[in-house]
């Protein structure tokens, strides 16, 4: 078996969704805590020069950016697993919903909870914009389906988990949102799920 280390802090969802994936495959992965301290400092940014985690090192290998660490596993250690499907057009389908982890959640429910909860300067309005947008159109999406992509779930799913279900940490509901609430729900059932710590919430989620 392979020697896995994982450079991450504990809140964030990017760092998370590895963590999910990797309880879910059964894989045990050293956990060094990446504060800032870590992540400024040389050592570290010779994994990463951006000094951003997820990083993980697999026998030497350096795998930085939570997506291309998912499927790098999905790939190394369970190629036959369905978390990452084999058919092409399910294949496409998974890489659309990482892109929108990238783009639509990152920019929306996630830069609000970085705002509300770190502080983080960027732009509250345009966060609550995007995530006014995104949010019905994933509603749509799961009316009538259990997960993202296909009849079971994949990593699509576990990227997109942390910060949609965190919305509320940023200040933006899921009241009105019941497919939502109810993907959300399927994915912490599923075996091996590890929840991300919860933080305090804001006044007007």
């Amino acid at each position: 078996m392979s020697s896995l280390t994982l450079y991450g802090t504990e809140l964030s969802g990017h760092v998370h969704r590895v963590r999910l994936l990797l309880s879910m495959l059964g894989l045990s992965a050293t956990w060094i805590e990446a504060g800032a301290d870590l992540r400024n400092s040389a050592e570290f940014r010779a994994l990463n020069p951006y000094g951003q985690v997820p990083v993980l090192v697999d026998d030497g290998t350096v795998i930085s950016d939570s997506h291309a660490i998912l499927i790098w596993l999905v790939k190394r250690y369970a190629p036959d697993s369905g978390w990452l499907p084999q058919a092409l057009a399910e294949e496409v389908q998974v890489h659309q919903w990482l892109a929108k982890a990238a783009g639509e959640i990152r920019y929306g429910v996630a830069s609000a909870r970085l705002i509300k909860q770190f502080n983080t300067p960027e732009n509250y309005a345009s966060a609550v914009a995007v995530a006014q947008k995104f949010l019905p159109q994933l509603e749509a999406h799961l009316s009538d389906r259990q997960w993202l992509v296909g009849q079971r779930a994949t990593i699509a799913d576990l990227a997109c988990y942390a910060y949609v279900a965190c919305a509320p940490e940023g200040g933006i509901s899921l009241r009105a949102f019941p497919a939502i609430n109810g993907w959300l729900a399927r994915v912490a059932a599923l075996p091996g799920f590890i929840a991300l710590p919860a933080l305090p919430l804001p006044a007007e989620a």
